[in-house]
């Protein structure tokens, strides 16, 4: 799995593909956008298993399309669901394992697990 510049996507070509994880930030030195990319970093497996596609946004000034709909104000973690709802907002890092746990509990992701037990994958 690879991160993805916002730049370089539009939330449309994941609706019903991928569960999209948007990190924004103002500068890639923030220090609340280093250490959320830490913790993605090493836990990207986890994500991958979940159909994350992390997308990462920090120049404000490129009004992505991302980041003209979520508009957010500094550092912001954004999950939008496989159904191009918002699952979650979050003002501060988060660690993957909170982000599975969350994803997990999900209608969808309830589902998918069904159907992977069922299919005896």
């Amino acid at each position: 799995m690879r991160i993805l510049e916002a730049k370089d996507v539009t939330l449309d070509d994941y609706l019903w593909i991928a569960r999209p994880l948007i990190v924004f930030a103002n500068s890639p030195a923030d220090p609340l956008f280093i250490q959320q990319m830490q913790y993605i970093n090493r836990e990207l497996d986890q994500l991958a298993e979940r159909d994350v596609v992390v997308i990462v946004d920090t120049d404000p000034a490129a009004q992505t399309d991302v980041r003209t709909k979520l508009r957010p104000r500094s550092f912001m973690l954004t999950l939008i669901g496989k159904d191009g709802e918002i699952k979650f907002r979050k003002p501060l890092p988060w660690s993957v394992r909170e982000m599975t746990r969350s994803i997990d509990k999900m209608p969808i992701r309830q589902q998918e697990i069904r159907d992977r037990r069922d299919s005896g994958l």
